[in-house]
């Protein structure tokens, strides 16, 4: 039977309870468990795909084209595991399942309530996970403990513990342990109300992770073990690190993993812990010297969680080499075909990620155009591709006015456009390629050597295609699609030869890179990022290391939403 832990948050949002359960994932993950993460988001949304960037950072997308929270991102970069739609459950898309079932009499003319019809549903969530190839249920709730739409999720997991026996639930809570500069002291009060109000709500915590900027003073833990009814031990200290791959090892260092098996009845002595080759890759993060600098040209870089995604898998590149990724934001409506050089001529290269809608499409057009004229090393990710491709038709095969059909519907050549099958159909939404697909690489070509193979998996969150039609003007143009679809119908990589690295992709590779085994493609263009510092330095004579700048956030604050 699978065990469950139950990971709270409380005091104020953004303290971290995504990256507290994924790294005691890994630690319960190293120890040979079998892990699978999940994640109750209290917001009335049935899912974060329609939402604005700039409300909730990326869309996270897993292999079965469920749009999820960002959160998801780093169970499976600390889990290593491949998670699908039941790992995302949000208010919304249980009372549209409730209602869905009391429309078709399910609940036999009874008067549907939170309780228990809400909460029912909230914990056959729950229970859908603890499948036979699973050990343990590490489940985060969203939000904190005061906050009024969070109530059914704890009533739920409150009741779960009573369903599946008391040692096989443990619960987490996350608060805040604030230094206040004046009397030079940390404070115990929020947390000592933040565990109040979780225990007014019936629920009793086993673990109190306490998030601080600097370790307890002495005698805190024992204060905090009085005051909300937990052993010392259960009072472990989570203070801000240099990278958030170092937080597994901190946590172990606590004692939080070797408790939490005690607590759920585990072995431990049967499951022995090996962190040496994940604390190597987190040490190289920290002591790399190397450094390049380079750029997302984005149009949501007022919040860095948009782009998340993104920039882990550049740094998971840059563990690959002992470099350090110094990565700038770069707003695509700053870059200008006249301002690229002054833009973008100090970088060592540039990603030009996905994304919605016209604001900023000339500047990322201007991106590609100034990266393919310059040699700068260049990654198109799914928008990016398709800004690539309108670059190669306008400059390189005579087009002139290119454009897609997603911002110019009057175009006369519209390179990017709509499949066939999708022309007039309303739900826009029903009609986006989501998840994995599989693509052909062009033997031979850059992609497949990077790859390393000719047949690859990647997701996909997009609606608009390269435009079949045009393909043999800009093959005849140089443009190389040297990736397509099973059937050959659709275009997922395109390069160029004779450039040392721009190359674009339809799909979203950032889904699918860990620290440990960076995604090739995101490997690849910091290769070719250092390669290019190397040939300025020679050119020029005098360009000078770059100085990382250190977070200002701590690592916790990594895939917080503001």
């Amino acid at each position: 039977m699978a065990k469950h832990i139950f990971v709270t948050g409380g005091v104020a949002s953004s303290l971290g309870k995504g990256i507290t359960a994924s790294s005691l994932g890994r630690l319960l993950k190293q120890r040979g468990l079998r892990v699978v993460m999940q994640k109750l988001d209290p917001y009335i949304n049935v899912d974060p795909g329609t939402m604005n960037p700039f409300e909730h950072g990326e869309v996270f997308v897993t292999d079965d084209g469920s749009e999820t929270d960002l959160d998801l991102g780093h169970y499976e970069r600390f889990v290593d595991v491949s998670l699908t739609r039941p790992s995302s459950v949000t208010t919304g898309s249980i009372y549209q399942a409730v209602i869905a079932r009391e429309r078709k009499g399910d609940y036999l003319g009874k008067t549907v309530q939170v309780i228990p019809h809400v909460t029912d549903e909230i914990k056959a969530r729950i229970t859908a996970l603890a499948t036979e190839d699973v050990d343990v249920v590490i489940t985060e709730v969203g939000g904190t403990v005061g906050d009024i739409e969070i109530l059914p999720f704890l009533e739920a997991i409150r009741q779960f513990r009573k369903d599946v026996g008391r040692n096989n639930v443990c619960y987490i809570h996350l608060t805040l342990v604030p230094y206040l500069g004046p009397s030079g002291e940390q404070k115990t009060k929020p947390t000592q109300h933040s565990v109040t109000e979780l225990r007014s709500r019936g629920i009793q915590p086993d673990v109190i992770v306490c998030r601080s900027d600097k370790p307890l003073a002495s005698g805190l833990k024992e204060k905090i073990s009085m005051l909300a009814d937990v052993s010392e031990r259960a009072v472990v200290s989570a203070i801000d690190v240099d990278n958030i791959y170092r937080i597994p090892s901190a946590l172990h260092e606590e004692g939080l993993d070797e408790y939490v098996l005690e607590l759920l009845q585990f072995d431990k002595d049967n499951y022995s812990l090996d962190l040496s080759v994940w604390n190597a890759m987190a040490a190289r993060a920290s002591l790399s010297k190397r450094v390049v600098r380079i750029a997302i040209i984005g149009k949501y870089i007022n919040l860095t969680d948009a782009y998340l995604s993104v920039a882990e898998a550049l740094k998971h590149g840059g563990l690959f080499y002992d470099t350090k990724v110094d990565i700038e934001l770069i707003s695509a409506e700053q870059v200008t075909p006249m301002l690229a050089q002054s833009s973008l001529g100090h970088l060592d290269g540039i990603v030009i990620p996905g994304g919605f809608g016209p604001r900023g499409i000339e500047g990322k057009i201007a991106s590609a155009t100034f990266a393919r004229e310059s040699g700068l090393p260049c990654l198109g990710i799914c928008l990016g591709l398709q800004t690539m491709v309108i670059d190669v038709a306008r400059n390189l095969a005579g087009m002139e006015g290119a454009h897609s059909r997603e911002f110019n519907e009057e175009t006369h050549f519209p390179v990017i456009d709509l499949m066939d099958s999708q022309r007039g159909v309303a739900d826009l939404g029903g009609t986006m390629r989501k998840g994995a697909y599989y693509a052909r690489l062009t033997p031979g070509s850059q992609v497949a050597s990077i790859y390393g193979e000719e047949i690859v998996s990647e997701r996909h969150r997009h609606r608009f295609e390269v435009n079949p039609r045009y393909r043999s003007r800009l093959e005849e143009a140089g443009l190389v699609c040297s990736g397509v679809s099973p059937d050959g119908s659709l275009v997922e990589f395109i390069e160029l030869p004779g450039h040392p690295f721009w190359v674009g992709t339809q799909a979203h590779p950032e889904f699918k890179s860990r620290p440990d085994r960076p995604h090739p493609l995101f490997r690849e263009l910091v290769a070719a990022a250092i390669a290019h510092r190397a040939d300025r330095v020679a050119a020029e004579g005098k360009v000078q290391p770059l100085e990382v700048k250190e977070s200002q956030d701590g690592a916790f604050a990594i895939g917080s939403k503001k």
